[in-house]
């Protein structure tokens, strides 16, 4: 099965690409440095040709509101059009669980409008809800640094790896579209201030994290379970101490999941 990967070279794309060669796959990284480009529709209609599958975890280089959300506009129906006219049978988008309570921000209002061209498509979809990756808790905390402190909400969080990411995303892809939400998380609960404030003590890293009822996430305000699924969620097997002992890359900073 041909299976083109939108963002193909990103942290997940990247996974994802690899795993899909492994199970026999004819997996496809799409992504600027490639030769695709979803804005300009460069390298766009060739790449698709012959594909079964397209899986779309690409992200915005730029997180201006209005930047953020013409990427993801402009992208999507690019993607969309070149897929119809190539026959593609399931589109696979990565997007983030509680998307839709987190329309204040305006990365979040771009995911929300990325997903409604998505479902307003003649294509069969899928669309994966992931929670925010074990590789982002360090850009979480630099995004939320006020001075030499950290100020995060006290609310539950439920991260994951992003190889269980690319796994989770791989499986669904092969799959029948869904045309709904798939809903994937990591093993555990947390608390984000506290996730995070284990993440920098591993690093060495002096900042000091506090839990404030006025943080933000992300431009948005959370309530106790915002950014936690629903109890059909997909759970990925690799717990926070598994994921830190074997974790020897660099850690990129971040602001979404849906990297």
């Amino acid at each position: 099965m041909k299976i083109v990967v939108i963002g193909g070279t990103g942290l997940i794309g990247s996974r994802l690409v690899n795993n899909l060669r492994g199970h026999g796959h004819e997996a496809v990284a799409a992504a600027p440095n490639t030769g695709v480009n979803t804005i300009t529709g460069e390298g766009l209609a060739e790449v698709l040709k012959g594909a079964s599958v397209v899986v779309d975890v690409s992200n915005s280089p730029d997180w201006d509101d209005a930047a953020v959300l013409k990427f993801f506009e402009t992208s999507t129906r690019n993607l969309l059009t070149d897929e119809a006219a190539a026959g593609v049978g399931h589109h696979v988008a990565l997007s983030v669980v509680g998307t839709e309570r987190l329309s204040e921000s305006g990365y979040f209002r771009a995911k929300i409008a990325q997903e409604k061209l998505i479902k307003e498509s003649s294509i069969p979809y899928s669309i994966v809800h992931a929670t925010q990756f074990f590789e982002f808790l360090k850009g979480l905390a630099d995004i939320s640094t006020d001075g030499d402190k950290v100020r995060l909400p006290h609310v539950l969080f439920q991260p994951m790896a992003a190889d269980d990411v690319a796994s989770a995303v791989g499986r669904i892809a092969v799959g029948p579209p869904v045309n709904g939400i798939v809903e994937i998380a990591g093993p555990e609960q947390f608390r984000l201030d506290d996730l995070v404030r284990r993440r920098l003590a591993a690093l060495n890293d002096p900042r000091e994290v506090l839990a404030d009822p006025k943080a933000l996430y992300s431009g948005a305000k959370v309530s106790e379970k915002t950014l936690v699924p629903g109890n059909d969620a997909r759970l990925g097997p690799t717990t926070f101490e598994t994921w830190l002992t074997q974790s020897a890359e660099k850690i990129p900073s971040a602001k979404s999941p849906a990297a």
